[in-house]
């Protein structure tokens, strides 16, 4: 994918994503990257963990797949309204965008919350490979490696928004090894949540031992997934 080249779409709820022109393929879904991002990683990720985090306790998120950062900045607008509750982001991205790609997408502005602008700013131009501390309860580490080359930690992280290139388009990060490495990084009751609904893959968790739910999709896609690793594994 190196040399890839990207330019910003307008979707179909106002907000920007990119095309990848090489692999013909979207950041988001071209019905709303917003929308997309909300529905799937936010209300059936990252609030439905919330709801059973209590104050003074931890989020541990993984993302596969930073892009254009948008995950990123609405999980740091959660954060600001759960200030007793700690968050550490860790995500990777094997082409990380240049800033002059990403200053334009226009987020915060669709947010209506120009707080956010800074840490937008922020979570692109801080350094690779390091860990920053974006605010009191919410840390950053990100990683420029392809997943393949990521040593993962076992049983760490709380929730994961698997966010990879769709599997008609990059496979290899779709296969049951590779699903099954994901999974052994998440602690019991830890949530693995996609935009896809791929029939395999949810075979493939449910042969992982993962409780498996196929959710309503965002505007545009039926369905999407969620999965959760049973205290019984």
């Amino acid at each position: 994918m190196e040399g890839n080249t990207v330019k910003i779409l307008k979707t179909a709820d106002g907000s920007h994503t990119l095309v990848n022109e090489s692999l013909d393929e979207t950041y988001h879904s071209r019905h709303g990257a917003l929308q997309e991002s909300e529905h799937v990683f936010i209300k059936n990720g990252l609030d439905h963990v919330l709801k059973k985090t209590k104050e003074g306790e931890s989020v541990h998120i993984f993302e596969m797949g930073m892009g254009t950062g948008l995950n990123l900045i609405l999980s740091i607008r959660q954060s600001l309204e759960h200030p007793n509750i700690q968050f550490y982001y860790t995500t990777l991205e094997a082409y990380p965008l240049p800033w002059e790609i990403a200053e334009p997408l226009n987020y915060v502005s669709m947010l209506e919350n120009e707080s956010l602008t800074k840490y937008f700013k922020l979570i692109h131009l801080s350094q690779w490979d390091e860990l920053h501390q974006l605010l009191p309860n919410f840390s950053l580490e990100k990683h420029v490696l392809k997943l393949e080359d990521y040593n993962p930690p076992q049983n760490a992280y709380s929730l994961v928004f698997y966010d990879a290139f769709a599997p008609n388009k990059q496979p290899e990060l779709w296969t049951y090894q590779v699903i099954e490495r994901i999974v052994s990084m998440l602690t019991v009751n830890g949530v693995f949540v996609t935009y896809s609904a791929r029939g395999q893959l949810k075979r493939d968790l449910k042969a992982l031992g993962l409780e498996v739910e196929s959710l309503p999709g965002p505007p545009g896609k039926a369905e999407m997934t969620r999965a959760t690793k049973s205290d019984e594994q």
